[in-house]
């Protein structure tokens, strides 16, 4: 088994840890692990844009309002006030190292709007900005030195339990001194320690049958941090895209929601505009408000999907702006300038996550955690258009300012680590099991733990998650680890607590909705938080 030792370990290669590790290259030796290849993250799929302060019309304050009104309540004011005044510099620092985005005819930056701004604060390239912001990021940690090991995953964090040491595991405080990983290609788990350990890997999207993520997107680094003894919080709000593509038997595609602040407009099955019976702003609602409203307008119908109707608005500017989108559309048939397009809300975006303060930090000394992993308290019960792309450079910067001074001792002082252990392990032989697993999973997630959720439902979805929980990690403990018996096993984790936390959380609050307890009845409580006791 190889063992090695770095300065920081950094798990996942979006916007988050691509930008962290260009920061912590600056200190010490970084090793950055991805499971597919470095794009291969949500950041690369965001089309919306970057949320940021960059016009004189525009203000800090009206900002932080807007994502503390999205936010239901639930947000850390001090965590938005950080967020807004600090991204603006890091808008200009991207620019600075290459990124280009969309400019008006005067050469100043275009400013798009989305649902829940009072202003134009949207900077974009075109409708794939997070591609942009991805490509210029790893060219930048290429020139930085950071070492970059795709196709590999993180199995365990390494924590009290596994190092060779005389004293018992409980009577030190809880520390991360880096992770067991997986080699996808040759199936060997290797040690590799560091001084600090920044969980980067985004979402869970694919714990819900449609959703807008890419495969990747298992909740890896939540499952990780859980296990490890981090705190979790507030998994129970998980953010539907009002907007996806519905096209029967194919993969979700996700329809930015600057259609809408362009001037799109929501119709439903009959093709009658309904939005102004649901908010006063219509399209400009803020995501939850608007899933709600297409979920109940497919509810009353019966009908399998709306439309998005982008027929009234400039066609030269539509194309020019949403190329991505209508080249899509087009291959599948649709003329997004001439006809409405069909969409269904999708899982989108996990506002909970492993709990962390300002600077990052998680429970355990020495772990991280920043972007869609993190729940840093930004969002709140509900994250407000483009603010994650946001959150993920002001939140790793900020992580990398702190973990100089942080960090674990010198790496030639790190406590030596257990191997892993796999004699005995046998190969799996029920391969169809595991691919029925992660179907059964999803299908439960969507149809109980949805837009709408009831006591009922939540019930029935958790002991059903729970039989499905102990099969797996029965079948985990037995086989030789492979990449879909890894992922399977965190996103059974991930769905409980989800449950969980929906069931702990009774009253409608953001992206939470629950029939039995449709008001908002606990302002204060802001957190639900779980931990592993054992």
């Amino acid at each position: 088994m190889a063992d090695r030792t770095v300065d920081f370990l950094v798990i996942g290669s979006g916007v988050s840890g691509l930008y962290a590790a260009y920061h912590l290259a600056d200190h010490g030796k970084v090793l950055l692990i991805t499971k597919s290849n470095v794009v291969e993250a949500n950041t690369s799929y965001a089309q919306g844009g970057i949320a940021s302060v960059l016009a004189t019309t525009d203000s800090f304050e009206s900002h932080i309002q807007d994502t503390l009104d999205a936010g239901a309540g639930l947000c850390d004011p001090e965590a938005v006030r950080i967020l807004v005044t600090e991204g603006p510099r890091h808008i200009h620092k991207l620019m600075e190292m290459g990124a280009e985005f969309d400019r008006n005819a005067k050469g100043d930056l275009h400013l798009g709007r989305e649902g829940g701004h009072s202003a134009n604060r949207i900077v974009h390239s075109g409708d794939l900005t997070g591609k942009e912001v991805e490509d210029v990021l790893v060219d930048a940690v290429h020139r930085k030195g950071v070492e970059l090991l795709e196709y590999t995953c993180g199995v365990e964090l390494i924590t009290n339990y596994h190092v060779q040491d005389e004293a018992a595991p409980g009577e030190k405080p809880p520390a991360c001194y880096g992770a067991y990983v997986y080699d996808r290609n040759t199936w060997e788990i290797s040690i590799i320690r560091a001084r600090a350990t920044i969980l980067a890997s985004g979402g869970a999207g694919r714990v819900y049958l449609h959703n807008t993520n890419p495969d990747v997107a298992t909740g890896d680094g939540v499952a990780l941090a859980y296990r490890a003894g981090a705190v979790v919080a507030n998994m129970e709000f998980y953010q539907f895209h009002p907007t996806s593509l519905y096209m029967p038997g194919e993969n979700s595609f996700l329809i930015t929601e600057a259609l809408r602040g362009f001037g799109a407009k929501l119709l439903d099955f009959e093709r009658r505009p309904f939005m102004d019976r649901y908010d006063e702003r219509q399209e400009l609602a803020p995501r939850d408000i608007v899933a709600r409203a297409i979920d109940a307008e497919m509810k009353r119908s019966g009908a399998p999907h709306v439309w998005l109707d982008c027929t009234g608005t400039d066609q030269e500017e539509l194309m020019a702006r949403f190329p991505n989108i209508y080249a899509t559309c087009l291959k599948r048939g649709i003329d997004i300038g001439r006809q409405p397009i069909p969409v269904v809300p999708a899982a989108h975006y996990m506002c909970g996550g492993v709990r962390t303060d300002l600077h990052g930090r998680t429970r355990l000394a020495g772990l991280y955690a920043v972007g869609e992993v993190a729940c840093t308290g930004v969002h709140g019960g509900n994250r407000l258009a483009s603010n994650s792309l946001l959150e993920g450079l002001v939140f790793a910067h900020r992580i990398a300012e702190v973990i100089p001074d942080d960090a674990l001792p010198q790496s030639g002082q790190l406590p030596l680590v257990r191997p892993w252990q796999k004699e005995g392990l046998l190969n799996p032989e029920e391969w169809i099991l595991v691919q029925h697993n992660f179907g059964e999973i999803r299908h439960i997630m969507w149809n109980y733990v949805g837009i709408v959720r009831s006591t009922l439902r939540l019930n029935r979805a958790l002991r059903r998650i729970n039989l499905l929980y102990d099969e797996i990690m029965d079948f985990y403990k037995r086989t030789v680890l492979q990449n879909k018996i890894l992922e399977l096993r965190n996103l059974v984790l991930i769905a409980r607590l989800i449950i969980e936390s929906a069931l702990e959380r009774q009253e409608s609050r953001g992206l939470h909705f629950n029939t039995d307890y449709p008001e908002n009845r606990d302002p204060s409580n802001h957190y639900t938080e779980r931990w592993r006791t054992s």
